[in-house]
Parts: structure tokens; C-alpha cells; sequence
């Protein structure tokens, strides 16, 4: 494999799936076997990682193949449960791909910690008091982190809110800090929570929560597509997409279905690079809802010349330093398959992945409907369920999906008569 461009990898076994993969980023035997046996990474490395560890619990890793992001080709490992969504991701990249790909970009790697500051008399005077220490301030909290500093990292600004609350003002502390390749979670509570008696001295108020905040709106991915009207299937195609995504934008209840696809992707990606999923799910979520309704994540538009036109831009604190990125073997094998070099480059690839997602996910909602895919690939869990494997398998479910009733107990049913 030496492009992400492959024809008919779904057809290939798993084991010549791994073959091409690890000829694409250079897998060593013994990392291509952490990846098809989750015992071989032990208990005693998932122990260290969580409390009260009884054993492992294993997910599918598939990849996402024919992604070229700013001209740079990329296979990108999916952990995931979810049957078609690593398909459409992968169908949408090759759409993608014959215009050019996806075009990325980031705002930077600065994350906030907020102090809460109560119990001010006069807080709109602390604030000003506050701004006045921020020299002061930023020496202070880049002295406690010296490492970060030194390869062009650490305080960069300092910002001060009054917010009103059902228990009065409040005084909003955000530390603005560069965090680089780290997600920077310890990095930034460790300043919050050193600076806050300083604060609690020059204010005459009292600190209350110290910590992160995941509503990372200096840490933004942005990714943008164009999609042929011909390779997408016609100007009435791109139409429809549009107006399924004006959906999204106006209603609420639609949107958030919309953004759990855009999820579906972005997740995958996340987890399989041992970053934390809970992070990038609330700052995706609150970021869609900051103009005061929760809309859509990407938008879709039509060019002059009739193409479909997309763009998304989310919070994405994503590190290649720290956390499980660094522990867990498997999701360093991850970061070598996409072979990334930066947390920003990884937060592109992320994006225009969620990008890709929600695009086959509109249009299949726009034209055939969800069920058609989403189905025949479900139909093959719920036959392995009731038993079906090799040739019998394919019999089941092809059957199935002919007669539209992918369920267990059909399944179990078809399992006897065809074994009989």
C-alpha cells in the first residue's frame, strides 16, 4: 500500500488489511500483533492507567482510507463499534479525494483554566486590579512550568469576566496558555491552582473552582471540501444536501443528530489515539451551541459551478504528549499508521475525518435514506449473532436485507433453514 487511495480494501481478510497497512507506515512485527491481540498489551500496563483494573475490554480498529489532507496522503485508524461508519468516512475521502482532498488548518494550541473568584465587594474594580497583575501573573504561572516554556510554550494572556450567577457575581480568571503537542490539562490546573492565592490576595475574594476549561475556542480545527456534482451524483444531490443541512442549522432537535454523525467520526479517531473522548465530545457540543441555539457543526454550500461545497471548524485539544497516547501500545501504533508530527496536525486530520462523516451521512439521508447502508452492514452483526459464520453468513444476510428484516430472530430462523 503506498498511497491511502485502495481499491476494494473492504474485500480483503483482516490479516491482508494489516499487511497493507503496515507496509504504509512501516509496522513492526511485534506492533502489528498488539493490534490483533489485546492480551498482548497486558494488565499490568492497563493498571497503571486506571483505578480498580480487572482485565481489558477490546473495541474494532478499522481504518479510514483515501484521505488526502493538504496534499498529504493519510490512513486513519477508527476504534469504534458502529457498523458503516468507517465505510461512508472512507467513500467520502475518495469523493473528496478528485478535487484535491481537504484543505485544514488550526487557531493554535492555547488551552484556558478558569479560577472562579467569589465573594468581591467590588468585582468590576478586581478585574481591573487583575489586568494590572498580568505581567506579574503570567511570570509566575511560566515558572512552574519551565519544560513548556523552554520549547515555546506557556502563558500567553490573561482575561477577566464578571459573570453574573443565582449566588451573585463572580470574578472569571482565564489563563491563556500554549500547550503544544500536550492536550494540557495538568498543565494549565497546575498554574490555576498556583496562582489562585495570589489572586485571592490582590481581590480580597476567595477561589473557588480551579480548572480546565474542554470550551477550547483557541484550540479550533478547521477543514474544508469540494465535492463534484458529478462525483457526489448531480446537481439534485448537492440540492438536497443543502437542504438537509438548512435543517440542521434551524432546529435543534435535528442538529443534534446531525452532530452526533459529524462525532461518529471524529471519536473514532480520538479514542484510537488515546486522547479523551469526553473532552472533545462537550467542547464539539457547547462549541455548536455558543450563538445561544445548538446548530450545525459543518456548513454546506453550493459554488458557482454547481459543487458542493463544505467546511467545519470545532475545539479540538488534542495531544501527542502525555495521557494514554504515551501508555497505551496500541494507540501509539495509532499515531504511527496516520503519522502525524504535531497535535495541531492531528486536530486537522480529525476535523476533515468528521467533515467526511457527515457528508455520507446527509447524503444518504438526502437520497435513499439511512437504512439502506447503515442496514446491510448491521444485518452482518446480527448473523453472527445467531451463529452464522463464513459462506452461511453471507447467505443470512444477503437474505435479510433482500426480504428487509434484519433481525435476530430472522436471522436465527434463516441460521436453521439453511443448516438444515
Amino acid at each position: 500500500m503506498q498511497t491511502s487511495s485502495y481499491s476494494g480494501f473492504f474485500k480483503l481478510t483482516p490479516e491482508q488489511r494489516l499487511k497493507e497497512v503496515a507496509e504504509f507506515c512501516n509496522l513492526t512485527d511485534q506492533e502489528r500483533n498488539i493490534l490483533t491481540d489485546p492480551g498482548a498489551i497486558g494488565v499490568d500496563t492497563v493498571d497503571h492507567m486506571i483505578e480498580n483494573v480487572i482485565g481489558m475490554f477490546a473495541l474494532p480498529m478499522g481504518v479510514g482510507i483515501n484521505f488526502l489532507v493538504n496534499g498529504k496522503d493519510y490512513v486513519v485508524p477508527m476504534v469504534i463499534e458502529e457498523p458503516s461508519v468507517v465505510a461512508a468516512a472512507s467513500n467520502m475521502a475518495k469523493l473528496a479525494r478528485l478535487n484535491g482532498g481537504f484543505t485544514a488548518s488550526n487557531s493554535g494550541s492555547v488551552m484556558i483554566a478558569q479560577i472562579q473568584l467569589i465573594n468581591i465587594a467590588d468585582p468590576f474594580n478586581a478585574k481591573i486590579k487583575i489586568l494590572e497583575q498580568k505581567e506579574k501573573i503570567m511570570a509566575m504561572c511560566n515558572e512552574k512550568d519551565p519544560v513548556l516554556v523552554k520549547f515555546g510554550g506557556g502563558m500567553t494572556d490573561v482575561e477577566v469576566r464578571v459573570i453574573d450567577s443565582q449566588v451573585g457575581k463572580m470574578v472569571i480568571v482565564h489563563l491563556k496558555v500554549n500547550t503544544l503537542d500536550a492536550m494540557g490539562a495538568n498543565a494549565v490546573n497546575t498554574m490555576a491552582e498556583f496562582i489562585s492565592p495570589f489572586l485571592e490576595e490582590i481581590t480580597g475574594g476567595t477561589a473557588g473552582l480551579r480548572i480546565l476549561s474542554n470550551l477550547a475556542v483557541h484550540r479550533l480545527a478547521r477543514s474544508r471540501v469540494v465535492v463534484s456534482k458529478e462525483a457526489l451524483g448531480g446537481e439534485d444531490v448537492v440540492d438536497r444536501v443543502i437542504v438537509a443541512y438548512a435543517f440542521a442549522m434551524a432546529d435543534p432537535y435535528r442538529a443534534a443528530t446531525h452532530n452526533k454523525g459529524i462525532m461518529n467520526g471524529i471519536t473514532p479517531v480520538v479514542m484510537a489515539t488515546g486522547n479523551d473522548t469526553r473532552a472533545i465530545e462537550a467542547g464539539a457540543h457547547a462549541y455548536a451551541a455558543r450563538s445561544g441555539q445548538y446548530t450545525s457543526l459543518t456548513t454546506w454550500e453550493k459554488n458557482a459551478n454547481g459543487d458542493l461545497v463544505g467546511t467545519i471548524e470545532l475545539p479540538m485539544a488534542v495531544g501527542l504528549v502525555g495521557g494514554a497516547t504515551k501508555i497505551h501500545p496500541a494507540a501509539q501504533i495509532a499515531v504511527k499508521i496516520l503519522g502525524v508530527k504535531t497535535a495541531a496536525e492531528l486536530g486537522e486530520v480529525i476535523a476533515s475525518v468528521g467533515l467526511a462523516q457527515n457528508l455520507g451521512a446527509v447524503r444518504a439521508l438526502a437520497t435513499e435514506g439511512i437504512q439502506k447502508g447503515h442496514m446491510a452492514l448491521h444485518a452482518r452483526n446480527i448473523a453472527a449473532v445467531a451463529g452464522a459464520t463464513g459462506e452461511l453468513l453471507e447467505r443470512v444476510v444477503k437474505q435479510m436485507v433482500a426480504d428487509k428484516k434484519v433481525r435476530l430472530d430472522y436471522a436465527e430462523e434463516l441460521v436453521e433453514k439453511y443448516k438444515g
